[in-house]
C-alpha cells in the first residue's frame, strides 16, 4: 500500500528558513537510545535539555576552544 498526500502543499521555504536560522545540536541519549535536537536559546551561550524517556539532563556550553561538532552522544 502506498500512502501519499492527494493535495501537496506548496513549499515556500519559510519554515526551512526559520529552522535553519536557529542553531541546534543533535544529541543521542545512549541511556534510552533516543535522538533529540537541542536548540540554543537566543542570546544564551549554551544548549541544555533532557532525555525524553528517562529525563537525564545534559548541559553543553558554547565558547572559545570548543568543538565544531554538531552531533553528540550522552552516556
Amino acid at each position: 500500500m502506498d500512502l501519499y498526500d492527494s493535495k501537496p502543499k506548496k513549499n515556500d521555504g519559510s519554515r526551512d528558513a526559520e529552522n535553519s536560522a536557529r542553531p541546534f545540536l543533535g544529541v543521542h541519549f545512549e541511556c534510552c537510545d533516543m535522538y533529540v535536537r537541542l536548540y540554543r536559546p537566543i542570546e544564551r551561550p549554551f544548549y541544555q535539555g533532557r532525555c525524553p524517556k528517562c529525563g537525564k539532563p545534559v548541559f553543553i556550553p558554547v565558547g572559545e576552544g570548543g568543538t565544531s561538532s554538531r552531533f553528540f552522544s550522552v552516556r
